[in-house]
Formats: C-alpha cells, structure tokens, sequence
C-alpha cells in the first residue's frame, strides 16, 4: 500500500473514532472530537499530496501532524491497560480512544518513516 492510500486511510479512521467518540458515547463533551479534527487535517494534506508537485511537502506535514496526536494521546496508552486489566480510570471511553488514537497515530509514524527512507535509498532517475 502506498503512503498516499495510507494517508487517506488513516485520516478517514480517525475521523471515524472522533465521531464515534462523540456521538456513540453520549456527547458528554467536545474533545471527543479531536481525533476527528486531526483526522480532517491529515485529510487535508493527503488531498494536497494527490497533486505530485505538492507529495512531499504534504506527506511530511501529514506525519508531524500523526506525531503530534502520538504525543498527545500516549498517556492514554498506560490507563488503557490498567483499564483492560481490571483497575478504574477516570473517563474509560475516553482513555480508549486516546489509546486507539496513540496506537494509529504510532503505526502511521513507523510506516511513514519506513517509507521515506526506502524512498531515499532509490536513486533518482534524470531526465536528461
């Protein structure tokens, strides 16, 4: 799957959980949406990077913007645990998507930069 397919994929998901996490789980507050915000932002950029000229420069913008839901939802990581393993958080719908958006978020990070660097390693063909 190219990164681009995967950029839609993954904006799409976390629009998904953010919808979920607000209407399916009783609208008790709006940051139940903020994986849908950051979901509309990577969309954003995967729609930018379906022009060539802009791939780059929006794929990047892409990822800062999945590292920066990584950094922001991790700490939900650990109370998901404790949480599936029988202790109590506080708000558990909302450390489980916290935790599922981490995880996304990480998975998208590592395929990225494994995608970056294969595309480094190809030489570049001239067109002279």
């Amino acid at each position: 799957m190219n990164m681009l397919n995967m950029t839609f994929g993954y904006a799409v998901i976390l629009i998904g959980l953010g919808l979920v996490g607000y209407f399916g789980l009783g609208r008790e507050s709006v940051t139940a949406l903020i994986p849908a915000f950051f979901g509309a932002a990577v969309l954003l950029a995967a729609l930018v990077a379906t022009r060539e000229t802009m791939r780059r420069h929006a794929m990047h913008a892409a990822v800062v913007l999945a590292v920066l839901a990584f950094a922001g939802t991790v700490s939900g990581v650990p109370k998901a645990i404790t949480l599936l393993s029988g202790g109590e958080v506080a708000r558990p719908n909302a450390v489980i998507v916290q935790a599922v958006m981490a995880i996304l978020s990480l998975a998208y990070v590592a395929f990225a930069v494994r995608s970056f660097t294969n595309a480094r390693r190809k030489p570049v063909v001239s067109s002279d």
